[in-house]
């Protein structure tokens, strides 16, 4: 059974930026991938998110990115240790705070998901990190200390980048550290596959069709890795799975970390039924008056144990059937309703309560019940429920140059620290939801390592370092999931579509060529 985890996040606000900048730029460089997650103040027209066109689609979300901001960026670094055994790798963990300097529209239905799980509104205005949106207007997004830059170095980098459900991800971040986003898909997806040219990889389109896990809503898929993981390192053989280190902090660094706990998944004994809707997309209309379970360590063993049930069935059907030769059908676990992407019963309006543990765990919530699997019956939050909000903090983003500190975190750590949880007097345990960002982050790239030792384990070995890190997941490269589709978006540049202008004077100023 898998183990306890606790998991360091490092908060970082406005007054804390500069001295942090140098170890998140460490982070990042070092990295062997970068995985990132966003909070979002809303999302706009549900239906239209949901279009059946795939171009109306990408306007709908244009329309969200431009008129409303990101509350907080996580990002979680994966270094793959070459010094210990295969697929252990180095984990640090950012939760920004961010506050967008212009007027942007904030949804009450995403105010009260957030409040509800423990997002902090006077910390954000107090301690936000501003940022402008759109085309560069103060600073350069190459020079001095603040969001876009940090933007900025993440594409130097080179690094592959891991989202969970990424699209809309994709469109915020473009929007808010990097340039107006284009009017067309085909040239956003163009200048995508230039800005990361490592990859970009989606654990929901992972999950869904790599992993082919019962659910892929961000918590349960985390937690189902997780799980196996940890089985395939306690077997006693000599199974490939995921070995985590995080770094010790120590003296004022200490201070700016708070540490999630991840339980050891539970046992099923003495549990009451499961909530059916929970079990398959991560929420309930009901919330926390449903009657009915909504514990993950539940479900995942639960469908475990139909999971077996069926095989028995299945093959005691074959035996009985022997030469006719009929397939028997799988259908889903008896707890579920039957798995996909979109859920048809319900109206946005009524699902507060969105994906348990991130496709976007704030309002995103309402974002993440849409993107995940919303209900496209009605059109959620309507601007008539809208607030615009005018920032009363500076304009601008700070322009401090780097004094040229040193990064205080240094590589090690213990591949468990459930030992270290005694030691509470060093640690703060973040509430619920005030690091969701970071640990969603956290999780997304827990997913992704799991599901690249997976795929070594097929075959798909590769001699060198750099062919091995080319191969992450050869079968998901630049994939991203599109709700109610059985195609995923192709991150390319075809023939036919060019790079937008804005983005061709962004590439060249940060590769110093044009693209």
């Amino acid at each position: 059974m898998a183990s306890s985890m606790v998991v360091p996040v490092i908060d970082v606000q406005n007054d804390t930026f500069n001295e942090l900048w140098p170890a998140m730029i460490l982070a990042i460089k070092t990295s062997s991938f970068v995985a990132l997650d966003t909070e979002l103040s809303g999302l706009g027209n549900r239906k239209s998110l949901l279009a059946e066109s795939i171009e109306d689609r990408y306007k709908a979300i244009c329309h969200a990115a431009r008129s409303r901001s990101i509350l907080s960026l996580g990002f979680a670094c994966y270094k793959k240790l070459d010094d210990k055994a295969a697929d252990t790798y180095l984990v640090q963990v950012y939760n920004l705070t961010l506050l967008c300097s212009e007027e942007y529209i904030i949804e009450p239905q995403s105010v009260q998901f957030l409040v509800q799980h423990g997002f902090d509104f006077n910390k954000q205005y107090a301690h936000g990190i501003p940022y402008c949106k759109g085309n560069n207007k103060a600073e350069s997004d190459d020079q001095g200390v603040h969001i876009r830059a940090l933007f900025t170095e993440l594409l130097r980098a080179r690094k592959p980048l891991v989202l969970h459900n990424g699209l809309i991800d994709m469109a915020f971040l473009y929007q808010s550290f990097y340039a107006h986003l284009p009017d067309r898909l085909t040239t956003f997806t163009a200048d995508l596959s230039e800005m990361f040219p490592a990859g970009i990889y989606d654990t929901k389109y992972v999950t869904e069709f790599e992993l082919r896990l019962t659910a892929s809503y961000l918590e349960y898929a985390y937690k189902k890795c997780k799980l196996d993981s940890s089985r395939r390192g306690t077997s006693g053989g000599t199974e490939p799975h995921v070995q985590l280190h995080f770094c010790q902090y120590a003296g004022q660094m200490s201070s700016y970390v708070d540490y999630r706990v991840c339980p050891a998944v539970g046992s099923v004994e003495g549990q009451t039924d499961i909530c059916p809707r929970f079990s398959a997309f991560g929420w309930c209309s009901n919330g926390s008056e449903c009657l009915l379970s909504h514990d993950t360590d539940l479900i995942i063993l639960q469908d475990e144990k139909d999971l077996g049930n069926k095989r028995t069935k299945r093959k005691r059907r074959k035996e009985k059937r022997k030469g006719k030769g009929e397939a028997a059908e799988d259908g889903a676990p008896q707890h579920k309703i039957p798995h996909m992407a979109v859920d048809l019963q319900e109206t946005p309006d009524e699902k507060q309560g969105a994906e348990s543990s991130s496709e976007k765990g704030s309002l995103m919530d309402t974002q993440q019940n849409e993107r995940e699997k919303t209900d496209i019956e009605g059109n959620g939050v309507s601007q008539d429920n809208t607030l615009e909000i005018t920032p009363t903090t500076d304009d601008n983003a700070k322009t401090n140059t780097n004094g040229g500190e040193e990064s205080r975190t240094k590589d090690g750590g213990s591949e468990k620290l459930s030992e270290k949880s005694s030691k509470t007097e060093q640690k703060k345990n973040a509430d619920s939801g005030s690091h969701r960002a970071g640990f969603d982050a956290f999780m997304t790239g827990y997913i992704f390592a799991h599901s690249c030792t997976l795929n070594k384990k097929k075959g798909v070995e590769a001699v060198g370092k750099e062919e091995e890190e080319e191969s992450w997941v050869p079968s998901c490269l630049n994939k991203v999931y599109l709700s109610g589709k059985s195609a995923p978006l192709n991150v390319v540049k075809s023939t036919f579509s060019k790079s937008s202008k804005a983005h061709v004077a962004k590439m060249e100023m940060v590769w110093g060529k044009k693209v």
